[in-house]
């Protein structure tokens, strides 16, 4: 038995005022962390671990793992989805992507304290300044993707256009800082 159009409109409504809630509380944690990082005084120091050569090191190694788990998340999410031909996906990928997600953000905040903590929010060059934003972004994305997972009645295509924009955001960042970093100074621990 189907809804009456009045009960889908309310839901609908319900739906669409939730996804609006949660891009308006994504986007003040992003703008957020764009004004922290700007009017911060960079430190020039945050983050380092035994074994690696600078903190830059680590944050290009961190983030490296982000975008593998991250890359794990989208195919994961494929084979959840049936967008990847093989019947019915498996009883644990779903465990796996949340638990994938989980350790992929938890890798990001060491590269996100160090970037904002010594860093601060830049622009010295396009790069840097695309680096920042899309940084800021990507916990701003994030926030919004959470709140949104909590949330029933949402059109279908809000969590995967959420998720790929995460995905999207972070791979960016990466290309913009983890790629750059191994390709100024090489594969460096």
């Amino acid at each position: 038995m189907s809804e009456s159009p009045v009960t889908e409109r309310i839901t609908a409504s319900r739906g669409d005022a939730a996804v609006l809630t949660a891009v308006l509380i994504g986007s003040l944690v992003a703008v957020g962390l764009g004004a922290f990082g700007k009017i911060h005084e960079p430190q020039f120091f945050s983050v380092n671990v035994a074994g690696f050569s600078s903190g830059t090191a680590v944050k290009a190694w961190l983030g490296t793992f982000a975008v593998v788990l991250a890359l794990f998340q989208l195919v994961s999410a494929f084979v959840m989805y049936r967008l990847i031909p093989g019947g019915r996906a498996p009883a644990w990928i779903s465990v796996a992507h949340v638990w994938s997600g989980r350790l992929a953000v938890l890798a990001s905040v060491p590269v996100a304290v160090h970037c904002l903590y010594a860093l601060g929010f830049a622009e010295t060059d396009s790069r840097v300044l695309f680096h920042s934003l899309f940084g800021c972004l990507f916990y701003g994305v994030f926030v919004t993707k959470m709140m949104l997972l909590t949330r029933k009645g949402l059109r279908g295509w809000v969590i995967p256009i959420a998720g790929g924009l995460l995905f999207f955001v972070l791979v960016y960042v990466w290309l913009t800082s983890a790629l750059w970093f191994f390709q100024t100074s090489g594969i460096t621990f």
